[in-house]
């Protein structure tokens, strides 16, 4: 029974401030959103009675500190904005801010997916697959990511 495939799912919270240059509604403004993560991972459970680990497809709290590592540290309280945009003046802004991140594309929703998916792969246990990503902006609008619709 224990050879059996499990999803398990961690969620997360961060707040980040953004603006979608050249974008043709409100959103071209600096603004903020409390985004909601979750994280789903799919692998074996671990059948090792001598492993700490024993019975887990992997530890929540180093699920946790991958997290944090990789994506909390660097969006959260953080503005975002395109590199590439006139934006890219306030890379001034640095000097007085910590936070300021500048991204390759626009900071939209799906970008941001893209990128936490891309930072966590490569540092997932082999053992571990990163099944789907699913990021709200709000609490009605949402992007997801899954493997199966990446193959």
């Amino acid at each position: 029974m224990r050879d059996q495939r499990i999803r398990v799912t961690k969620s997360f919270t961060f707040d980040m401030a953004h603006a979608l240059y050249g974008y043709d509604g409100l959103c071209k403004n600096i603004h903020g959103h409390t985004y909601k993560l979750h994280i789903t991972l799919l692998g074996k459970v671990l059948n090792d009675y001598e492993n700490p680990k024993d019975g887990m497809v992997m530890d929540f709290s180093d699920l946790k500190k991958l997290v944090q590592q990789q994506i909390l540290s660097i969006y959260d309280h953080a503005l975002v904005l395109n590199g590439d945009s006139p934006h890219a003046e306030l890379k001034d802004l640095k000097e007085n801010f910590e936070k300021i991140v500048f991204l390759e594309n626009q900071p939209t929703c799906e970008n941001l997916v893209l990128d936490i998916v891309y930072k966590l792969k490569k540092k997932l246990p082999e053992n571990v697959i990163l099944h789907a990503i699913k990021l709200k902006e709000t609490p009605t609008s949402f992007a997801e990511w899954y493997t199966e619709d990446n193959l």
